[in-house]
């Protein structure tokens, strides 16, 4: 195998003996690639592979038999190889004609980070020794010379002619090598690779674990996060604007809009060279070209869509090359629903696809299908939501839902129909039920016979009495006799309102008819008999016909068609139309018909659509997803602590606007001001939690730490370190500030713990001598660290341990302190050199540099093993790998994360 693995003490590292990833290159259906000492091409085309030329084998300071990346110059025929030999060097090799690879050729060679053509005659070189970028011609000689733009530049990538793409720390710049100017910078994490499409107005850039589309002029498209190493990629060359790329075990693509999805799964890694359609070419690490098929239908699906091709989305889903839970979710999330409907043939699928997009016709036909108590209770909801009374009826019959039953008539005035349900209810000997639709009538007469019925002779009287029935409530009063009520000298029939709209639905708005509507062979008829739905809508047009008359005169139609006969009337002549305009107008004619309108995107999705920050996920109400983002960047496995927080961000993202009594409550989202330019810009929310109102609250748990209230400064550092994941800056200073933040809550909780672990152990002397020496190398301001040291010194002074006590009297004086501190410690100092020794023996070497474990609270020497809190950095013997970080307490210690993000500056 090519691995090499080298112990030592404290375990061991495995190194590769030579890169496994072949240098190539790809231009014009000919892939170049290093393979065995040769430069062999390949057309993909014909799959006709020839070895192109010989190189030589380079001495012990040359060329490595493994490069690194290769240039390839169409125009001169001329390929550049780049290695890491003798800290970076280059081979110019000029490919002959017809030499079938048999002859050798001694190549022109150079010392550089990096070698690229430019232009047809002319390479640049990374000279990192003179920071500056060399141009050369082919004969090897240079020409230009031009300083760095920025000196951390450490590779050069091509970036069209007379331009480079250079690297730097975080971020790449296009150079212009002639004007030797910046043209436009991205911030990225370090880049390994980059891709340019075949038209070369995208560009994908490709670091370890993040992959960054841009345009030509490094403006963000969007970035993908990966758990396992992106190892290669290429821009599909029929369906433009997707990138395919491999994982370690996975075959992904990504669309324009950030959207991606997996395509194939790997066994061994491969290193993708070029994808045309549904062939996707490739390299595996011994050098082999290999053909794999992938089924791209997916993905061109979500690009027709994205790019609202309608036309091809109706052709692929009338010739069903996609089908699955994934494509339907993706329809949902993206606002199609009726979409998705005819992607599924599954009934209860399409009846929660067809009432989220208001399609009353397939959910009753659906509901039908599936005839459960559930579907017919939820499909009477959403037609009551549009007004559609008869299928609430119909729904309601079919669950046999008298109560709601008697209300709908009640507010839809269909009074015949309330007093059937009035006897229906006195079939079921439904007491309740008869005296409520008494209620809904204003039956008076009814509600007395109903409460004198089940013994209420009371309430029977009283009723009567109220409503004038005098005849009953004397009958009434003589049975009960002393005990009739005493009633009120005004009483008043209440009857219920008259209803707005009494027969039909409520009206719809009239909006064009979809694109998808009738495509698919669906009339969208509700498919229930005549007697059951019988309604028309608002808007229908009115036939005029000849027996409508106006008063005593002739018909109106007529008398305009006819007139005089010998004046010739209106004279009303045949037109002779275009073929194309009567059948646009006969289309127009019947594309309109009522729809409901559609849910728009809300304000708060659009956050979470373009954000990898789990603040703005928070803000957005997605809790589910930002709490998958914190335990991918975080580890984060605890959320407990986080769950007020989380309340708190998302309410105060959002007001809530009151209207009338019986509307609900508007939400409405937040966002930050002054910072949108374009359609295209970037919306984020307004959230509460910056980073000032952090640093003010740093210097509150300062202070309490002082004065020594350790209980309270514990808590607010501790609330801080919770506070930071959710936290979100604009620039990349911020993003420093917040990191050292982080490190700055670290040690201050992990210091009081320990000092508050010393009080509770009271008993044991020579533990507390041990806590007060480990509280000493916690990294904290230096008016604590005095007073930490004045602890341990006089600690150890009463326990004898002399030494000790007077190495952290020597380092309290060389930090400085106050008068009466010093004179302490000098006569601490003075009465310890008398009696140099240490009475017991402390688990504490001031000479050996050691971290503090956060849960034993015992030290972890230089050299021996340790795993850190993904979050917080604090440090842990091996034995609590897997639990949580008992100092941030939120991370799994040990977990594996890509670390804080909180800033979008830090994936541009």
């Amino acid at each position: 195998m090519n691995l090499l693995a080298a112990g030592h003490d404290s375990g061991m590292i495995v190194f590769k003996l030579e890169r496994e990833r072949p240098a190539h290159t790809v231009y014009g259906g000919v892939l170049y690639y290093v393979k065995e000492r040769h430069i062999r091409g390949y057309d993909l085309a014909s799959a006709r592979e020839t070895a192109v030329i010989s190189m030589r084998r380079a001495n012990s300071t040359g060329m490595n038999q493994s490069p690194r990346s290769m240039s390839y110059n169409p125009a001169e025929n001329a390929v550049l190889i780049s290695s890491d030999v003798d800290g970076g060097s280059y081979e110019l090799y000029m490919i002959p004609k017809d030499s079938g690879g048999r002859d050798s050729q001694e190549p022109k060679r150079g010392i550089g980070a990096s070698a690229v053509f430019v232009a047809r005659n002319r390479f640049a070189v990374l000279d990192r020794v003179g920071n500056q970028i060399v141009l050369k011609n082919l004969k090897n000689e240079v020409t230009k010379k031009c300083p760095l733009p920025i000196i951390s530049i450490d590779a050069l990538f091509y970036a069209g002619t007379g331009n480079l793409l250079c690297r730097a720390e975080d971020r790449l710049i296009i150079f212009d090598v002639q004007q030797r100017s910046i043209l436009s910078e991205i911030q990225t994490p370090f880049v390994k690779y980059v891709v340019w499409s075949s038209d070369m107005e995208n560009v994908a850039l490709l670091s370890k674990h993040a992959l960054i589309i841009a345009s030509k002029k490094l403006e963000h498209r969007c970035t993908l996060h990966e758990t396992i190493r992106i190892k290669s990629g290429a821009w599909d060359e029929t369906n433009l604007g997707v990138f395919v790329y491999a994982t370690l075990n996975h075959i992904k693509y990504c669309l324009p809009n950030g959207d991606s999805g997996i395509i194939k799964t790997l066994d061994v890694p491969i290193y993708i060279i070029k994808v045309l359609g549904g062939v996707l070419y490739c390299l595996d690490r011994d050098g082999k070209i290999r053909t794999l098929q992938i089924d791209s239908s997916e993905y061109v699906f979500k690009l027709a869509l994205i790019r609202r091709k309608f036309d091809e989305v109706i052709q692929m889903i009338k010739s069903s090359q996609l089908c699955g839970q994934a494509i339907i979710a993706y329809l949902q999330q993206k606002g199609y629903p009726e979409i998705a409907l005819h992607f599924v043939k599954d009934e209860r699928t399409r009846f929660n696809l067809a009432i989220e997009s208001g399609n009353i016709a397939i959910a009753v036909a659906s509901a039908k299908e599936i005839d459960e108590k559930d579907h017919w209770y939820r499909l009477g909801v959403e037609a009551l939501r549009q007004g559609n009374h008869e299928i609430v009826e119909y729904s309601y019959q079919k669950t046999k839902n008298f109560e709601r039953l008697s209300f709908l008539y009640l507010i839809t005035g269909n009074l015949e129909k309330l007093r059937m349900m009035m006897k229906i209810a006195e079939m079921r000997n439904d007491i309740m039920g008869r005296y409520h639709n008494g209620l809904y009538l204003g039956d008076v007469q009814e509600r007395v016979k109903i409460l004198e019925e089940s013994g209420q002779l009371a309430l029977a009287y009283a009723t009567a009495a109220t409503h004038g029935l005098k005849e009953t409530a004397s009958r009434l009063a003589e049975e009960l006799g002393d005990k009739a009520p005493s009633l009120p000298d005004k009483g008043e029939l209440m009857l219920p309102p008259v209803p707005v709209v009494r027969d039909g639905n409520w009206p719809l708005l009239l909006v064009t008819k979809g694109l998808f509507d009738g495509s698919f062979g669906d009339t969208g008829a509700v498919g229930m008999e005549e007697d059951e739905v019988d309604a028309e809508p608002w808007g229908e047009d009115v036939e005029i016909g000849e027996e409508i008359q106006v008063g005593d005169e002739a018909p109106v139609e007529a008398e305009a068609k006819g007139g005089d006969e010998e004046d010739g009337g209106w004279e009303m002549e045949e037109l002779e139309l275009p073929v194309d305009l009567s059948a646009t107008e006969a289309v127009s004619s019947t594309a309109c018909t009522f729809v409901t309108p559609s849910l728009g995107v809300p304000l708060s999705q659009k956050w979470t659509n373009v954000s990898s920050l789990a603040g703005e996920h928070v803000a957005a109400g997605a809790f589910d997803t930002a709490m998958r983002l914190l335990n991918r960047q975080l580890g984060i496995k605890n959320f407990e602590p986080l769950k007020p927080l989380f309340e708190d961000l998302h309410m105060a993202s959002h007001v809530f606007l009151p209207s009338f009594t019986s509307v609900p409550v508007i939400p409405l989202a937040l966002e930050k001001s002054g910072e949108f330019s374009g359609s295209n810009a970037r919306r984020s929310p307004a959230l509460i939690y910056q980073l000032s109102s952090l640093e003010d609250k740093l210097k509150v748990a300062y202070k309490a730490t002082t004065e020594g209230r350790f209980m309270e400064a514990l808590r607010l550092f501790l609330s801080l370190l919770q506070t930071i994941p959710l936290l979100v800056v604009d620039s990349r200073k911020e993003v420093d500030e917040v990191k050292e933040l982080v490190s700055i809550c670290k040690e201050y909780v992990l210091a009081l713990k320990i000092e508050l672990k010393r009080k509770e152990t009271k008993d044991d002397l020579v533990r507390q001598q041990e806590l007060a020496a480990y509280f000493t190398h916690c990294n904290l301001q230096n008016v604590h660290v005095k007073l930490s040291l004045q602890s341990a010194m006089g600690l150890c002074f009463k326990g004898k341990n002399f030494n000790t006590a007077a190495m952290f009297a020597r380092r309290l004086l060389e930090l400085n302190p106050p008068q009466q501190a010093a004179a302490k410690a000098r006569q601490v100092l003075a009465a310890c050199e008398k009696n140099a020794r240490d009475e017991v023996e402390l688990n504490y070497d001031p000479r050996n540099p050691f971290t503090v474990c956060g849960a034993t609270f015992t030290p972890i020497y230089k050299g021996s093993k340790d795993v850190s809190c993904p979050y917080c950095s604090a440090r842990f013997v091996p034995d609590f790998a897997g639990n949580i970080c008992n100092i941030c307490e939120l991370s799994v210690i040990g977990a594996d994360a890509s670390g804080l993000l909180c800033s979008m500056t830090q994936v541009r």
